[in-house]
């Protein structure tokens, strides 16, 4: 790293000698976009979108979903899904607003004030690194799956494709883009290829593992709630971090040349992409096979192409997973890397995440995020069979925290529209400001209901005043930096 060209984590002052020509004018603007270059294109936007809405929660999680849940996920995955695209919407709206590398840091600093700014900036850290040691023990068990691996320890694959991504991440942004874009396009491949199969064997009525598919799988089987309602609201919070990568795009919209084209389109397009791939291939699955004979730690793609005799299907949905998971890591060590950079430009993050390599990424903030990744190496280790638990209860929260403060900036924003402060665009958020509070309210439902899981919920839960205790003593360390940074300005 001795040969890069570093910048300097203070902001420069109006007029300075960074050859920024120093910061404009105006409260809104974020020290922490400067230097980035603009090398994401619109089908890199676009895809990775749709990567951000597909990944293991749907390919390997929705197994498990189904056999506690039933039918009913389908429901389950319509309501989050609905959410989550109201999150996004907000989001989008800001960024035509203001686009910032930054993203919903940035905007929180803007309509939160520091202290808000500080607490989102690090819970989305605390979601991604925490999901970055998850993704890392995925890959290494989805690599387990083939012999020539099983004789590699679970860490050591676990280091190697840490170590691939990371490299990848500090080349370019345009090496980052490229390499989502076709992480997106085997993900939606698989699922539309599953999905025609799906369609003809309904269409046929061909047996599949000696049932015959249509709607008799559901109602002779418990119909849509077999089990109640209850198991339907506890998996919700796994349906919700099944979703937890939507909110990329308004990150991605700091490095591309036109924001305003581009993240419009890419955010209307994931409600249908959502509705399809989601809710449709849950749909299709329960209508398949009866909900019970989905299993918990199998992709329930395979267990329908299994019982159709295909013998290549576990290697293929096996590659398929390992893809999603190696686009969500790489997804992580992006975005926590901008988001780290603008909270070091105003001091509430270490000055190192602040630094810019002659590519112009943030490799201080990507690295700290690999480091926390370093530990999940570890933990791959000691406990090679609860690491996964482990980080997954913690990254849930961090996904809560962040949507929830997309829609408080939001309804600060529209606040201040309706004032005359801010112009809101033509791209906006329906029915504000009942929206953001219903998704809201919903967003802490589901932590409120994660309770009355024992096993996971419960603990995930117990974090909450061990997390908000750690903010206020990281506050009280930060605090004075930030308010020497604000005086510099």
């Amino acid at each position: 790293m001795h040969n890069d060209v570093v910048q300097d984590a203070i902001p420069p002052r109006p007029g300075g000698g960074d050859g920024s020509g120093g910061l404009a004018t105006g409260p809104a603007r974020d020290a922490g976009d400067t230097g980035y270059s603009k090398d994401l294109k619109p089908r890199h936007i676009n895809m990775i979108a749709i990567g951000g809405a597909i990944g293991t929660g749907l390919f390997l999680g929705a197994g498990g979903r189904l056999a506690s849940a039933g039918p009913a996920l389908a429901l389950a995955y319509a309501v989050c899904g609905l959410f989550a695209f109201f999150v996004v919407k907000a989001l989008g709206e800001m960024v035509l607003h203001r686009p910032s590398s930054g993203s919903f840091v940035s905007y929180s600093r803007e309509f939160l004030g520091e202290k808000g700014a500080y607490v989102a900036g690090w819970m989305y850290f605390l979601n991604w690194s925490t999901t970055g040691i998850a993704d890392i023990t995925a890959i290494a068990l989805y690599t387990h799956y083939w012999s020539f691996f099983t004789s590699v320890p679970q860490w050591v694959l676990a280091l190697i494709a840490l170590a691939v991504v990371l490299a990848i991440n500090m080349i370019s942004v345009k090496i980052f883009g490229e390499l989502e874009f076709w992480f997106a396009i085997i993900k939606v491949t698989a699922l539309v290829v599953f999905m025609i199969i799906g369609i003809v064997l309904l269409a046929t009525q061909h047996p599949v593992g000696g049932t015959t598919p249509g709607l008799a799988q559901i109602t002779d089987h418990g119909g849509v709630f077999p089990n109640g309602l209850m198991p339907v609201v506890i998996v919700m919070q796994g349906v919700v971090f099944a979703y937890s990568c939507v909110e990329l795009v308004g990150v991605t919209a700091g490095e591309t040349a036109e924001p305003h084209k581009v993240v419009p389109k890419a955010v209307n397009a994931i409600m249908w992409r959502v509705g399809f791939f989601y809710v449709g291939s849950v749909l299709l699955l329960a209508l398949l096979l009866p909900w019970g004979q989905y299993t918990d730690g199998q992709s329930p793609f395979v267990t329908v192409l299994s019982k159709l005799g295909v013998p290549w299907a576990g290697d293929a949905m096996n590659l398929v997973v390992l893809t999603a998971a190696m686009s969500s890591l790489n997804s992580g060590l992006y975005s926590t890397g901008r988001i780290l950079r603008s909270m070091a430009m105003s001091g509430s993050a270490p000055r190192f995440t602040g630094l810019m390599n002659r590519s112009q990424v943030p490799y201080g903030g990507i690295l700290l995020t690999a480091a926390v990744c370093v530990v999940g190496v570890g933990l791959n280790y000691v406990v090679p069979g609860k690491a996964f638990e482990i980080v997954l209860n913690i990254a849930a929260l961090g996904i809560v925290s962040t949507w929830c403060t997309i829609m408080l900036c939001h309804l600060v924003f529209v606040r201040r529209a309706r004032t005359g402060a801010v112009t809101r665009p033509s791209f906006r958020l329906p029915w504000s400001p009942y929206t953001e509070y219903v998704t809201i309210a919903f967003l802490v439902g589901v932590v409120v209901l994660m309770w009355n899981d024992p096993d996971v919920g419960r603990k995930t839960v117990m974090l909450v005043p061990v997390l908000a205790a750690a903010l206020v003593a990281g506050w009280f360390g930060v605090r004075r930096r930030v308010r020497a940074v604000a005086m510099e300005k």
